[in-house]
């Protein structure tokens, strides 16, 4: 029998799918099919894993949940582990695959898989857009085209517009639901990774996703203060918290985007339902960039034309990793990180900042991490966000550093993230807290701790490190 593939990769969704309506207009019988590549769960080059327990859980959950929503309009979701070439060539001996629909993905390693499937397969292939806020097609310049800064990106958008299509439906059901052996979803073990200690901090599924939303916006109404509360670190309504739904498809930008609208017609239109439209942005000139500059974005020098002198230092990037840096912010934000999955975006700021300005490691090996550990990995924003960092993205300042120490202060006043995440140094106080190496002996023996012992001191001199790191950086971007 013929029948139509719909291919799910990052897009773990049935509303707002161009290629799910596709394939169901297409007059066939459907089958959605998703892959667990091996691949993306081995060991990086820098002996880690390229995926850990955190996101690999919220990506079975959503898997999970799309084949539910996919039943109740009688599609089934195969479901395999192994190389995407190898699975398809299995699954056409038991089925005539003459159309193949999926949405374009722009990663190097994606469009490997990707042709090994068409390698494969005679069907006709049919590829959608289905990342984006504004459709690539859809912008006031070329794709490959994008602006060098994202204040210019965002100009050109706000000036002279760009089409933003309202979300798709989700199809209608079909008459009768094709019978096909689905499959089991692999479990943490069978991937290679250590199975979950406590629940996940965010639920996989767009079913998730959606209850997400209306919480954030209409339940809870904090979207009416999200410019003022975005940078809070420890309360889950401080932010949207939408990145891990919108990094693995389970929400679409145009979903959230679409509800926004709702939100500013019947509460408020201000500055903050306006700075969600702008973080959305952001996603999508990361994803630009990524679509013009391709694997540059891995590069030891980023998007420029020279290498800064990064290092290696396997104490440094241990202490970094582990939360042991002797820099309150830094610490807590990678013990968050290590035990959940996720941690703020003023947090990854600052340790990123931390990791190459400070310490001047490779910035690709913090990247990495980032990429192993986070629930919301999305390549083109996680390596985005790096290489400005880094100082070798798109950003007109070569040298920008964060001061963390400042940063605890003005972002964690009471101390409450840096209290709940470094429980050692519950009983030290603000302002003290930010800076815990500059604690006298008296200090330390009031507070029943000892830097050095019970907290580490720092690994590098705050100040000192910055200078020596910024003139070994500009000299040798000259």
């Amino acid at each position: 029998m013929e029948v139509a593939v719909v291919w799910f990769r990052k897009d773990l969704r049935t509303v707002d799918h161009r290629p799910l309506r596709r394939a169901v207009e297409c007059g066939l019988p459907v089958v959605g099919v998703y892959v667990f590549d091996p691949a993306d769960y081995q060991k990086t080059r820098y002996g880690f894993k390229k995926t850990e327990r955190f996101r690999a859980a919220f990506i079975m959950e959503s898997v999970r949940d799309l084949r539910r929503e996919l039943n109740d309009l009688n599609i089934p979701l195969v479901v395999r582990f192994g190389d995407p070439g190898e699975v398809f060539d299995a699954l056409q001996e038991k089925m005539r695959i003459s159309r193949l629909f999926f949405h374009e993905e722009i990663g190097s390693e994606e469009q490997t898989a990707e042709r090994a499937v068409r390698q494969v397969l005679t069907a006709k292939v049919t590829i959608d857009h289905g990342h984006n806020l504004y459709d690539p097609d859809d912008l006031p310049f070329e794709p490959y085209a994008v602006p060098d800064t994202f204040s210019q990106f965002r100009k050109r958008i706000e000036k002279d517009g760009a089409l933003l299509r309202p979300p798709l439906k989700a199809p209608q059901p079909l008459g009768k639901k094709l019978n096909v052996e689905e499959g089991d979803l692999p479990s943490l073990q069978e991937l290679g990774l250590e199975e979950l200690k406590q629940p996940l901090r965010f639920r996989g599924g767009m079913t998730e996703g959606l209850k997400r939303l209306q919480h954030y916006l209409f339940e809870s109404d904090q979207l009416r203060v999200y410019k003022e509360t975005r940078n809070g670190m420890l309360e889950e309504d401080d932010s949207s918290k939408f990145s891990p739904w919108l990094a693995h498809g389970c929400l679409s930008p145009r979903m959230v985007m679409e509800e926004v609208q709702c939100y500013e017609a019947e509460r408020v239109k201000n500055d903050s339902t306006y700075w969600l439209y702008f973080e959305l942005l952001w996603r999508d000139y990361f994803h630009l960039v990524h679509r013009r500059y391709g694997d540059d974005l891995f590069q030891a020098s980023g998007l420029r034309d020279r290498v800064p002198p990064w290092e290696r230092n396997d104490e440094h990037e241990a202490a970094w990793m582990e939360g042991r840096t002797g820099y309150p912010l830094v610490d807590a934000s990678m013990r968050e990180l290590a035990a959940t999955g996720f941690t703020s975006n003023r947090a990854r700021q600052n340790v990123a900042s931390f990791w190459t300005k400070n310490l001047g490691l490779d910035w690709r090996v913090g990247a990495s991490w980032f990429e192993s550990l986070l629930i919301d990995y999305d390549v083109a924003s996680n390596y985005g966000n790096w290489l400005y960092q880094a100082g070798v993205g798109n950003d007109a300042l070569q040298f920008r550093a964060f001061n963390v120490v400042k940063q605890a202060k003005d972002y964690d006043p009471d101390g409450a993230f840096l209290h709940h995440w470094l429980p050692e140094l519950s009983r030290v106080k603000p302002p003290k807290l930010f800076a815990p190496y500059e604690m006298t002996d008296e200090d330390q023996q009031k507070a029943g701790i000892v830097i050095g012992k019970d907290y580490p001191k720092p690994i590098v001199p705050l100040f000192d490190s910055v200078e020596k790191q910024k003139v070994k950086f500009l000299k040798a971007m000259k």
